[in-house]
C-alpha cells in the first residue's frame, strides 16, 4: 500500500483486539482498536477510517445499534460486522442495516483478511439498506457452508430477481424460499408454493394459469391459478426440471411479458410475481439433452443459491438434532428426548442422503418410538445402525476401498458421468485436511499435496 489505509476494529474482548490489530499491522493497515462502541463514535467526531470491524454484542451499545448510528452518518462507510451468534436473522439484520460483509467466529484471520480488502476497494459504493419484514427462523445452522446461505439471503433481501435454488433432496429448498420472500419488499404479499412433480403433467397448465369455466371436460366453474393467487408476492416452483416442455414456453412467456392467458380464455391476466424455483436436477445437463428450455434457465438462473448436503454441513447436526427434537416434542406434546453423546456421534458418522428432511423425520420417530429419555445409539433407527456396522466391518477388515467402490457405483446411477461424484470426494478430502490442520490453509494443502493456488481454486469451486 502507498498510503495506509485506516481500519478501526471495535470489541469488548482484549484476544480478540489483540490478535486482530497484529494481524491487520502486519498487512500494512494503519490499526485502532476500541473497546466500548461509544469511544468509537466519539472519535468518528474527529476523523473517519475506511473500513470498521465491529463485534455484534457488546455492553452498551451493541454492534447493530452502532451500524445505524454510522450509517446515518456516513452511508458509504463499510462496516463489517462480527458474531459467534451465527444465524440467519442476525445475517438479514446486519445486511438490512446496510453492513459490508459478516464475520461468523471463529473466523479464519486469512478470511477477515480478503473481507477487509474486498471492504477498503469498495470504499466509496453505498451499500443499500432495505426494509423487510422479520420472520421466525427455521433455517439452523452455524457451518461455513450455512453462513454462505444466510449472507445470501441477506443480500437479496432488497431485491425481487428472480432465484433458482439447487440442492439434493431434502436439503431445506422450500424453507429458504420462504425466507427470501419473509425477507423481502414483498414479504407481505402472499407465497405460493406448487412442486412441479407432485402435479399431473396434463394439469400442470391449468393449476398454474388457472381456467374459464367450460374451458375443458369437468371445468364446470371459473378458477384462478397460482400465478394470480401469487399476484403481488412471490410463486415458488418446487422441481422446476419436471415441468413439462410446453409449460415451460408458457412460464417463459409470462416471465418476459407480465401476463397470462388463463386456459380458455380471450383476454390476458397481467401480474407482478417474483419467481423462486428449485430443483435437485442438474438443469444444464437436461438443456443439454433437450429435457428443458435454454432460454427458461437463464431467464430463471438469474441467481443460483446452492444449498449444501447435510455430508457437508456436519458440524450443524447437534444443533439440528436439538431443535427438531424440541419441535417434535411441542408438536406431540411429550417430554423431550435427549441424545447421548455416543448416539450423537452416530449421527454425525451417518452419510444422510435424505439430508435434513431425513434427520427431521428421524427425530420425530425417535420422539415417539425412543423407550428412555436419553437416547442411546441402540436405539436409532436400524438404517443408521446399519450402516455404522458396515463401516466398522470394512474398516477392521481393511475393505474400505471395497465400500468406497460400491458407494461410487450406487451414486452413479443418479448422474450421466463421474464429474459431481469426484468433486464430493475432493470435498470430503479438503473438508478432512482442514479439520486435521486446525483451518491452516498452506499445511491443508501440503497434507493433499497441493500447492496453495491449487487448494484455494478448488475451495471456490467446490463452494459453489
Amino acid at each position: 500500500m502507498s498510503q495506509a489505509q485506516h481500519l478501526w476494529i471495535l470489541d469488548d474482548d482484549p484476544s480478540i483486539r489483540w490478535v486482530l490489530h497484529k494481524a491487520f499491522e502486519r498487512s500494512g493497515y494503519q490499526v485502532q482498536v476500541f473497546e466500548r462502541a461509544d469511544e468509537l463514535t466519539r472519535a468518528l467526531d474527529s476523523e473517519v477510517p475506511d473500513t470498521i470491524i465491529s463485534d455484534i454484542r457488546m455492553p452498551g451499545t451493541d454492534g447493530l445499534a452502532l451500524l445505524k448510528q454510522i450509517k446515518q452518518r456516513d452511508p458509504d462507510l463499510p462496516i463489517v460486522i462480527m458474531t459467534a451468534h451465527s444465524d440467519l436473522d442476525t445475517a438479514v439484520s446486519a445486511f438490512k442495516g446496510g453492513a459490508f460483509e459478516y464475520l461468523a467466529k471463529p473466523f479464519d484471520i486469512e478470511e477477515a483478511r480478503n473481507v477487509v480488502a474486498k471492504a477498503m476497494a469498495h470504499r466509496s459504493k453505498p451499500e443499500v439498506s432495505v426494509s423487510a419484514q422479520q420472520a421466525n427462523n427455521d433455517i439452523i445452522g452455524e457451518s461455513a457452508p450455512m453462513q454462505d446461505v444466510f449472507r445470501a439471503i441477506g443480500r437479496l433481501s432488497a431485491s425481487s430477481v428472480s432465484v433458482l435454488i439447487t440442492g439434493e433432496t431434502g436439503t431445506g429448498k422450500e424453507r429458504v424460499a420462504r425466507a427470501l420472500h419473509k425477507h423481502s419488499p414483498r414479504s407481505d404479499k402472499p407465497f405460493i408454493a406448487l412442486n412441479m412433480a407432485a402435479i399431473p403433467a396434463d394439469l400442470v397448465e391449468s393449476e398454474l394459469f388457472g381456467h374459464e369455466r367450460g374451458a375443458f371436460t369437468g371445468a364446470d366453474k371459473k378458477r384462478d391459478g397460482r400465478f394470480l393467487q401469487a399476484d403481488g408476492g412471490t410463486l415458488f416452483l418446487d422441481e422446476i426440471g419436471d415441468m413439462p416442455l410446453s409449460v415451460q414456453t408458457r412460464l417463459l412467456r409470462v416471465l418476459a411479458e407480465g401476463q397470462f392467458y388463463p386456459v380458455g380464455a380471450h383476454q390476458p391476466v397481467q401480474v407482478n410475481v417474483r419467481v423462486i424455483a428449485a430443483t435437485h436436477r442438474d438443469l444444464k445437463e437436461a438443456v443439454a439433452h433437450n429435457e428443458f428450455r435454454e432460454d427458461l434457465y437463464h431467464r430463471l438462473n438469474v441467481i443460483q443459491l446452492r444449498l449444501p448436503a447435510l455430508r457437508e454441513r456436519k458440524q450443524d447436526i447437534p444443533l439440528l438434532a436439538r431443535y427438531f427434537l424440541k419441535q417434535s416434542a411441542i408438536e406431540l406434546e411429550v417430554s423431550e428426548k435427549q441424545l447421548s453423546d455416543a448416539a450423537l456421534e452416530q449421527l454425525e458418522a451417518y452419510g444422510w442422503p435424505g439430508n435434513v428432511r431425513q434427520l427431521e423425520n428421524v427425530c420425530r420417530w425417535l420422539t415417539v418410538m425412543a423407550p428412555a429419555q436419553q437416547v442411546s445409539p441402540d436405539e436409532l433407527p436400524h438404517e443408521l445402525l446399519e450402516q455404522s456396522d458396515q463401516l466398522e466391518n470394512g474398516q477392521s477388515t481393511g475393505n474400505w476401498r471395497e465400500l468406497l467402490a460400491h458407494e461410487l457405483r450406487t451414486q452413479t446411477h443418479n448422474h450421466d458421468n463421474m464429474t459431481p461424484i469426484i468433486q464430493d470426494v475432493e470435498r470430503i478430502a479438503l473438508r478432512i485436511a482442514l479439520e486435521k490442520c486446525d483451518g491452516h490453509k498452506q499445511k491443508a494443502a501440503h497434507w493433499l499435496g497441493w500447492g496453495r493456488n491449487t487448494l484455494t481454486r478448488k475451495l471456490k469451486l467446490l463452494s459453489k
